[in-house]
């Protein structure tokens, strides 16, 4: 199969996924959700109700994602149970939602190695340079330690994930 044909074949797939992606639409969510659940491995995010699924998302994630976050710098998305304190609506990469890492134990760990644990862990849209990529986004893990959705998806979880709602984030 010569380039030019491998080319024509993989627009046509993604034309099809786009559509496919497309045509899913799912009802607006009418409830606040009370907890979000992050899956590395899966890289699913689910948002839920009295333990109700509300919405599932996938994701991407920090570019090393295996393992907690330990340091500034390790790109990868940390793992444990925290708190989604604040929002920027004019954030770089879309809406973003953050993630209220490091809590005291990340600190000291941090501490005791000599580094800095680092900061600024969002949930967020896609950033200007690839919201063209939509959902093909997840299909590499792209962001510095945080956690990826589409614009869309953001613009959804904005509206349905309040501050100070409870995010555990599992390996």
């Amino acid at each position: 199969m010569n380039n030019l044909h491998k080319f024509f074949c993989l627009i046509l797939i993604s034309l099809l996924g786009i559509f496919i992606a497309c045509s899913k639409k799912q009802p607006a969510i009418r409830e606040k959700a009370d907890r979000v659940l992050v899956f590395k491995s899966k890289r699913k995010m689910q948002l839920l109700k009295d333990n109700k699924v509300l919405r599932t998302y996938s994701i991407a994630l920090g570019a090393s994602p295996e393992g907690h976050k330990s340091q500034e710098g390790d790109e990868k998305t940390p793992e444990g149970r925290y708190t989604l304190d604040w929002r920027n609506a004019k954030s770089s990469c879309y809406k973003s939602l953050h993630v209220s890492y490091p809590n005291e134990q990340d600190r000291k760990s941090a501490d005791e190695k000599g580094v800095s644990p680092g900061g600024m862990i969002m949930i967020h849209g896609l950033h200007p340079s690839i919201k063209w990529a939509g959902g093909f986004h997840t299909l590499y893990d792209w962001t510095n330690g945080c956690i990826g959705v589409t614009n869309a998806e953001m613009d959804e979880i904005w509206k349905t994930v309040p501050d100070g709602t409870i995010i555990e984030i599992k390996p």
